[in-house]
């Protein structure tokens, strides 16, 4: 996993973090119906911030697993919680790609994309999904 490129991108990305995340929202319910009733009762600006927060916590530990393990165990916990299944991750992830994209422009490259699917494969994996 190409760490530097992940930590890189996002700190590009961080100054516009919120509309990253609203953005992202926005596609995912667009594109993929299905998962929108596990949002019903979520205040979403609440969601996008725990978002946000959670992208920050993966790519700040990518050097730390010892931190990062315990809480993608915590994370996927939630998850299940909520009602999330093995198969939406397929879906938040190529929305996840798609958003970073679009909001990297020009800077977005096969190597970012290679980078990000990776360390979502790894984030999910971690997850317990």
């Amino acid at each position: 996993m190409n760490v530097e490129f992940l930590e890189q991108s996002f700190a590009a990305l961080a100054p516009r973090g919120e509309e990253f995340v609203a953005a992202f929202y926005d596609r995912l319910f667009s594109e993929h119906p299905v998962v929108k009733p596990m949002f019903a009762d979520v205040d979403m600006k609440e969601q996008e911030k725990k978002l946000l927060d959670a992208l920050a916590l993966v790519v700040k530990n990518l050097r730390k697993p010892e931190v990062l393990a315990p809480a993608l165990k915590t994370l996927g916990q939630r998850h299940r919680d909520i009602g999330a299944q093995s198969e939406h991750f397929p879906l938040v992830g190529g929305v996840l790609l798609k958003t970073f994209a679009q909001f990297m422009g020009k800077k977005w490259t096969p190597e970012l994309e290679e980078a990000w699917g990776e360390a979502y494969g790894a984030v999910v994996a971690g997850m317990g999904f």
